[in-house]
């Protein structure tokens, strides 16, 4: 009982803590979010309204379908986190055993993603079927270890997505995940962290956004012209490195 308590209690701080990540996000692409909000609500207004655009044409601007798109792929991570809420928060996905393993599971599909991907296509070409593959990858951030931003760029490279696109959707991708788990599970941490842990609570998630906008300007240039191998290669020794600590008995599994 103590140990689900206290693996619920980590669960809710780290999803609080992102929602500082959250901000960052908003702040960095604040003028995409509001092209394509401006976008979708004109759009719609004006297909419900029976309007044409000057060339005759009924479909939605790009901003608008981006609107879309992001939509669509949020659905998965959606269902899935709702669907096995109790064992994201349980203990499971506090062991270290599981969380090594994603570390390396991850870092082997995105090496694959860099060899198989085409990395051609951009923002301009984004359909149905890459905001699915995006966001079904997504799911895999749900289990700690997985990471979210190069889960979602490996789904995005497979695909055929540029690096600089597959990581701009990404973000994108992310700020309905990060505001739903965030403020659902502020309202848990609330109620289950101990009095006192709200003052470093706020301060984190505050460092949360400014490391996060950092590395979202950094992330963005450096896979302009970079592969994520160096992400690999940290991925593979620092999993490696807690299997053989945990093998060899000089750390335990346990979170607790």
């Amino acid at each position: 009982m103590e140990a689900t308590l206290k693996a619920e209690q980590t669960t809710a701080t780290i999803a609080v803590i992102q929602l500082g990540t959250l901000l960052a996000v908003l702040v960095y692409f604040a003028r995409d979010i509001i092209n394509i909000t401006r976008a979708f609500v004109r759009d719609h207004v004006a297909l419900l309204g029976g309007k044409r655009r000057a060339n005759g044409s009924v479909q939605l601007s790009h901003d608008a379908w981006l609107g879309w798109l992001v939509i669509i792929g949020s659905i998965p991570v959606a269902l899935v986190g709702l669907l096995f809420k109790r064992q994201i928060e349980g203990t499971f996905t506090k062991n270290l055993w599981v969380i090594a393993t994603m570390m390396i599971v991850v870092a082997v599909l995105l090496a694959l993603a860099e060899l198989m991907g085409k990395k051609e296509r951009s923002m301009q070409q984004l359909g149905i079927g890459d905001a699915l593959a995006v966001g079904f990858a997504q799911v895999l951030a749900l289990i700690p270890g997985s990471s979210r931003s190069g889960s979602t760029i490996m789904g995005g490279l497979f695909v055929g997505l540029t690096r600089e696109t597959a990581a701009r959707f990404s973000f994108l991708l992310s700020i309905p995940a990060i505001a739903a788990s965030g403020i659902l599970e502020l309202k848990e941490a609330i109620h289950k962290l101990p009095d006192g842990s709200y003052l470093p609570l706020i301060v984190a998630t505050f460092f949360s956004g400014l490391v996060g906008y950092a590395s979202i300007w950094f992330l963005l240039r450096f896979l302009r012209t970079h592969s994520t191998g160096v992400f690999i290669v940290y991925r593979l020794v620092v999993g490696g490195a807690i299997i053989f600590a945990l093998w060899g008995g000089y750390m335990s599994a346990s979170a607790g």
